[in-house]
């Protein structure tokens, strides 16, 4: 075990089917020896309904902050407006980039029907759409800011490159959407390409996510370790684990430079809270994930063997029994009793665990310094009343030689100049003004630099011509290289 991770954790037991899964989880770390000694902390539902907000108090920041390590158990998020994600709070509040997802099929055991499935999913876990930034811009348009970073990008890919090689893995494969979203899909697989030449041992390949996520459902041995962005990730991850033939059977490491956090991917079931139903096993896996971590290797090797062991001998909880693969259904705590029982053999059939690496080697980030100058600005504007023609009108006697007019988009379409009769337009127009050098209508018309302070007067020629402006997001180049996105049609 590495001598910076101590063997205190912390423990959350949860909700619903949290505290039973937790508890015979506990009771198996402990039966195989790996000394650990607990804080358990109280979050999720009893923290919302006390009034906070966010599902965690202020003295579990202190524990979680204290202890390096983190075990939770699922927990239940109450229904209705002003309750946030205590998942997406945790991880982005403790830096806890990296969200790992290892789904395995257990063929013949555990029915799936793809029998040979080993894919390990990284997922990024602080950015994209689940950075939460929202807003209500007019009547008809609302807006979900995609946030994708330079440095998130670089160390969510790096990790997944190292963790391929920690664990003698032979491909990573890049899933994205940069055929559409070609600056903040196209930084990521640009970015993985660029840091896959340092990785020549690996196979590599970039894949659009929807003809990706497709053959992941049908040829999932085509797939080794995948890595994505936050929302892609979250959805691919749930496509394996479903795949390999239980939700109930996948955990999860979130992994941060200084401190991580492992749980299963399920919810907190509180249907069946209380039964003795529940599958321990997602748990227990990410808690084996936590043991790899911090340098205990040889203890999660053996608790993961006797938990094979358990699915070769047919003894399955409800989730996963079936007449013909399965010899006894039995509970959760008579399953972790199972693992017990089976500690220091190894699976006749399933290919036994070997000790994976928890040493993964630490990101640091070095800022380019490219040359960055203004070159326009996109306004965003609310009006119902006029056509594209009529508005564009307005703007350009408004702004007089301030910016040129270049184009007007709705959603994201060219509606002037030049623009259809039949392109459904709402009242949310994106008004892009350029250099006053800008040939007028010439949308093929290089773009260059101006200055700023054209801005403000900009904006207050248009509010003396009373233009409803909501937005406004400058335009930059950097070398020389556009970055931002033509409109289409553009």
């Amino acid at each position: 075990m590495s001598d910076s991770i101590s063997k205190r954790i912390t423990v959350a037991p949860g909700d619903g089917i949290g505290p039973e899964i937790t508890r015979a989880v506990l009771d198996i770390l402990d039966a195989a020896g790996c000394g650990l000694e607990y804080d358990t902390i109280e979050v999720g539902e009893r923290a919302y309904l006390s009034g906070n907000s966010s599902g965690i108090p202020a003295q579990a920041w202190d524990t979680l902050r204290r202890n390096p390590i983190f075990l939770k158990g699922p927990i239940t998020t109450p229904q209705g407006a002003g309750y946030k994600s205590l998942n997406v709070t945790i991880r982005k509040t403790l830096g806890l980039f990296a969200n790992v997802r290892p789904c395995r099929s257990f063929h013949p055991f555990v029915f799936t029907q793809h029998p040979n499935m080993d894919v390990v999913v990284v997922r990024e876990n602080e950015e994209d759409l689940y950075a939460g930034i929202e807003h209500r811009q007019t009547v008809d348009v609302y807006q979900c800011l995609k946030i994708v970073s330079l440095p998130g990008s670089e160390k969510i890919i790096r990790y997944a490159f190292d963790y391929a090689l920690a664990n003698g893995r032979k491909k990573v494969t890049c899933l994205v959407k940069d055929n559409i979203m070609k600056v903040t899909d196209g930084l990521f697989a640009d970015t993985f390409r660029r840091i896959g030449k340092e990785y020549p041992g690996l196979q590599q390949e970039v894949q659009i996510i929807d003809i990706g996520t497709a053959r992941v459902a049908t040829q999932p041995g085509r797939y080794d370790v995948i890595v994505t962005l936050n929302l892609y990730g979250d959805i691919i991850s749930d496509v394996t684990a479903e795949l390999s033939g239980s939700v109930g059977m996948a955990g999860s490491a979130n992994v941060g430079d200084r401190i991580s956090m492992f749980e299963a991917i399920h919810g907190s079931a509180p249907d069946i809270a209380g039964l003795d139903v529940a599958n321990p096993s997602g748990m227990l896996n990410a808690a084996c994930m936590m043991l790899t971590h911090m340098g205990m290797g040889e203890h999660a090797e053996r608790i993961q063997n006797a938990w094979l062991c358990a699915l070769e001998d047919g003894i399955h909880t409800g989730d996963i029994f079936r007449e013909v693969t399965s010899r006894q259904r039995v509970g959760t705590q008579a399953f972790a009793q199972a693992v017990i029982e089976r500690l220091g053999r190894k699976p006749a059939t399933l290919t036994a665990v070997r000790g994976a690496s928890g040493a993964i080697p630490r990101y640091a980030y070095v800022r380019p310094t490219p040359r960055r100058d203004l070159c326009g600005v996109d306004v965003f504007v609310c009006d119902d009343k006029h056509t594209p023609d009529e508005l564009a009108k307005i703007l350009i006697e408004a702004t007089g030689k301030i910016l040129r007019l270049k184009l007007i988009t709705n959603r994201g379409v060219k509606v002037w100049p030049e623009g259809f009769d039949e392109t459904f337009c709402t009242d949310h127009w994106r008004c892009r003004f350029v250099s006053p050098n800008a040939p007028m209508g010439d949308l093929r018309a290089s773009y260059e630099p101006i200055e700023r302070s054209r801005l403000l007067s900009l904006m207050q020629a248009l509010d003396d011509a009373h233009v409803d402006t909501i937005k406004t997001e400058n335009l930059y180049l950097f070398d020389g290289t556009r970055g931002f996105s033509l409109g289409q049609g553009e």
